[in-house]
């Protein structure tokens, strides 16, 4: 079993270590910026590797993979029967989609390498609902950095594009590539993805700063109210984490550092404080009860980032079925 105090991605990080240089390099040319980015600061952070903590992880990954391998059967049909079966088909479906359009497009990879700013230039002037696939096709973290960084004016209706997608045709995907300038591997026997949607355009407007996500909602209430509402109601707040049942609250918990906790718990409820304190040890709550009654004041924007950090964890931890988020009716 593995050590108890190592969180998944330090698992991973140690894995990498185990497998050496150039085998540990393969691995990460088939990661996303934003994976390669958390493993490369994990690595960096892990200090001293005891040959009991690696003979530990490789064991739990030996065991956990040793059942896993699929020889002989068309890979798309396994990856969306092994996620629909694990997460469901209304979770799985959007998940799929990512994964098998992100294995065919080396434009969709490319962009997600780049800075945000550039993505954002890139876009700018391009048609709305090309704007909107290409936002889709973000990570919501990502999508949000960019969506900050285009007009005022255009930020509210691109949510309802994205909100209001329920596919996206052949056609649509080579007006990508001509953006892209790259060459998606598909063709018109493509199916239609379920890229966007409403959880699409709430997982964006989660991740961007409080004010600005409020004020984006507001307007489109004022020009498609019922759409705002189910915007609304998918949307996930700092303050919903109280929701989660407990196993799912430890779970976040070992992906979150001290520190980012320390941050984000400033200004919470007590319901909320109380439900974070009853999932950890007594020593471990004891101790985050004292820094936050000694620590010196912060700024909110600090506060509300590390909220958000925390919750792009908690997405990440929910897509992968790993915890169950629910929904709240209240803007925060």
């Amino acid at each position: 079993m593995a050590e108890p105090n190592l969180n998944q991605t330090e698992r991973a990080a140690i894995v990498l270590f185990a497998l050496g240089q150039e085998r540990a390099a393969s691995v990460l040319k088939h990661l996303g910026p934003r994976e390669v980015q958390v493993l490369g600061i994990n690595m960096a952070n892990l200090g001293d590797i005891s040959p009991d903590m690696v003979d530990s992880v490789l064991e739990e990954f030996i065991t956990s993979i040793r059942n896993q391998t699929a020889l002989g059967i068309d890979s798309d049909e396994y990856i969306r029967s092994v996620l629909t079966k694990a997460l469901g088909p209304d979770k799985a479906g959007n998940i799929i989609d990512r994964i098998l359009l992100g294995g065919r497009s080396k434009g969709i990879e490319q962009l997600k390498w780049m800075d945000t700013r550039a993505i954002a230039d890139l876009v700018r002037s391009e048609h709305p609902q090309i704007v909107a696939i290409i936002l889709s096709l973000l990570d919501s973290d990502q999508a949000a950095d960019v969506m900050v960084l285009l007009p005022e004016n255009m930020r509210s209706d691109l949510f309802m594009r994205i909100a209001s997608m329920d596919g996206v045709q052949p056609s649509a995907l080579r007006e990508l590539d001509e953006i892209m300038e790259k060459q998606l591997t598909g063709g018109d026997n493509i199916k239609s993805s379920t890229i966007g949607g409403i959880n699409t355009a709430a997982d964006i407007l989660n991740l961007m700063e409080g004010a600005l996500s409020d004020a984006i909602l507001h307007e489109i209430a004022e020009n498609k109210a019922d759409l705002a509402n189910k915007i609304q109601d998918k949307m996930f707040v700092f303050a919903d984490l109280v929701n989660l049942d407990e196993r799912g609250m430890q779970t976040l918990l070992r992906e979150v550092s001290t520190d980012q906790l320390l941050l984000a718990m400033r200004g919470v409820d007590d319901a909320l404080k109380t439900k974070i304190f009853s999932n950890m040890s007594r020593r471990a709550a004891e101790m985050l009860r004292d820094d936050l009654a000694a620590a010196p004041p912060s700024k909110l924007s600090e506060v509300e980032q590390a909220q958000k950090d925390i919750l792009s964890i908690a997405k990440k931890l929910s897509d992968a079925g790993e915890i169950v988020l629910g929904g709240s009716d209240e803007l925060i």
